[in-house]
């Protein structure tokens, strides 16, 4: 293992992502870190469009970002963002939801998920699928195409699109591809890449494993609702790309199971940045890797959504 340069004068600046002791937090004060909006130069310009409008999606708020005018129908992508299920926002992340729709030519409709501790799972994975589910029932609502949607997400964004690509196929929802970018897959924490990242590579395992904690409570860890790696039938699912950061704790989790979707005939496509650090794609500000995930990314969603019939 080798840090990308950029990484490694990333983590002089910020050595670990929170940086204090997550175990002695309460809510008020993980209620006011959620106000802190953090590097919010660093994760790209706010690029103009012709419609961002702030929406409710069977009870759960939204952002939708279209980047054409008129009204046709036009390909959908549903967006989840990371923060271990208990930061992270749709205002936070508005930057990135800009720029996937001006790269992928898609509706993005990014969603603005319960958090945890105050709702501990599933609250996030079912408001994810409320959503996805909403977008095909209501499809003009968002202008869109029900025949051609996608679902993305970071992190703990990146487990609900996993978890919400198994809940549409069950239900019957078709959805064109899933993209994962760093993606929350099992909650054991005990991979190689844990042992090997998981101190002084930005996202400690520590903290992963309190934010796991915040979320899942006493759940099952086996639940696929909670660890898409322990579905049993994967067969079926939309295809996928799964993109993982070399030096980060989740990295063997999403390269596990991008082979366990390839061998249930799933077809996907792999790819991990070398020397890059968890939740890279959302900084261009500090990362290069950034913009070449994103368009690696969009070009992968772009081909599904055109191969849509």
């Amino acid at each position: 293992m080798a840090l990308h340069p950029q990484a490694e004068a990333y983590l002089k600046l910020f050595p670990s992502d929170l940086g204090m002791d997550l175990a002695s937090l309460t809510r008020e004060q993980i209620a006011r870190l959620r106000s802190l909006d953090g590097m919010m130069e660093q994760r790209g310009p706010r690029i103009d469009l012709p419609v961002v409008r702030d929406e409710t999606a069977a009870g759960v708020p939204v952002r939708i970002y279209r980047p054409e005018p008129g009204e046709h129908p036009l390909p959908v992508l549903v967006y989840f963002h990371g923060g271990g299920w208990v930061f992270g926002s749709v205002e936070r992340n508005d930057a990135l939801g800009r720029d996937f729709a001006r790269r992928t030519g898609a509706v993005v409709v990014s969603v603005d998920y319960r958090l945890a501790p105050e709702h501990p799972f599933p609250a996030a994975a079912e408001d994810a699928f409320a959503v996805v589910r909403d977008v095909h029932a209501r499809p003009a609502f968002y202008g869109a195409d029900a025949r051609r949607v996608a679902v993305v997400g970071d992190s703990a964004g990146g487990n609900l699109a996993a978890v919400t690509a198994w809940l549409a196929r069950d239900a019957g929802l078709r959805l064109a591809h899933q993209a994962l970018i760093c993606p929350v897959i099992d909650v054991a924490a005990d991979t190689p890449s844990y042992r090997t990242y998981g101190k002084g590579f930005g996202l400690d395992a520590a903290e992963m494993r309190w934010f796991i904690e915040q979320y899942a409570g006493g759940a099952e860890p086996r639940d696929p609702r909670l660890a898409p790696i322990h579905l049993p039938d994967k067969s079926g699912l939309a295809p996928a790309t799964v993109i993982t950061a070399e030096c980060d704790p989740l990295c063997d989790e999403g390269v596990a199971y991008a082979r366990a979707l390839a061998e249930a005939g799933v077809p996907v496509e792999q790819r991990c940045f070398e020397g890059a650090l968890h939740g890279f794609l959302g900084l261009p500000g500090f990362f290069d890797q950034a913009l070449e995930g994103r368009d690696f990314l969009a070009a992968r969603i772009r081909e599904s959504l055109a191969a849509a019939p």
